[in-house]
């Protein structure tokens, strides 16, 4: 075992996760900080950016097939404005709006905590992009924390999709993280993901990695 994973052990003895006989400590898994973004319907680009628009990859992410693009637009609240959000390809069925807590103050809204996709019920703001704006009545969430694993990497894990697990952390600021939902995929990659609020409260950096405890 690694010295970091020694040390992820560790952290999960001292909190006394071990307690229970049918907890499992799980291999380490990395990080990946998610920042305010915005998931794009065809429709809805054709609005902000002009009809046929194609967003511009700028950098692939870990998750197959997803990317970061060029393109930003603005986020209008009650009470604040967001400038330079950016826009994550490739264009979805629907529009989604991830972003944190502190940005719900700033925008004066109040968007419900939700895994990705379930938007019904969810809080609204406008878009502005650089050729029109868009007022979405729904769409707007505080993403809940997740892990991504593909199938071969799920099987490692012994989870499965929908699972529910604990992810604890090491160093100062060290927590354990409950009800993270489990993500299984064929396009999927192994990442935990967390938005900037959680990552700075536990001092997490991309790429750092987390103890997955089962059970």
């Amino acid at each position: 075992m690694n010295p970091e994973l020694i040390e992820l052990v560790a952290a999960c003895i001292v909190k006394g996760l071990t307690d229970n006989p049918d907890l499992e400590i799980k291999p380490g898994v990395p990080v990946g900080i998610s920042n305010r973004h915005i998931h794009l319907s065809a429709q809805a680009a054709a609005v902000l950016f002009g009809d046929g628009y194609n967003l511009t990859k700028v950098k692939a992410l870990t998750q197959i097939g997803e990317f970061s693009a060029a393109e930003t637009v603005t986020l209008v609240g009650p009470k604040g404005v967001i400038q330079g959000v950016r826009v994550l390809g490739p264009l979805r069925n629907f529009s989604q709006v991830e972003i944190s807590r502190t940005d719900s103050f700033t925008l004066g809204i109040k968007p419900p905590i939700r895994d990705s996709g379930n938007i019904a019920g969810s809080a609204g703001l406008t878009v502005v992009g650089p050729v029109g704006a868009l007022t979405l009545k729904e769409g707007v969430i505080i993403a809940a924390r997740h892990i991504h694993m593909s199938e071969a990497e799920a099987g490692v894990f012994g989870l499965c999709d929908g699972n529910r697990v604990s992810v604890f952390t090491v160093g100062p600021r060290s927590e354990v993280l409950n009800n993270v939902l489990v993500r299984v995929g064929p396009k999927y990659r192994l990442e935990f993901h967390i938005d900037t609020d959680e990552a700075n409260a536990a001092e997490l950096n991309n790429g750092d990695l987390v103890g997955v405890v089962s059970g």
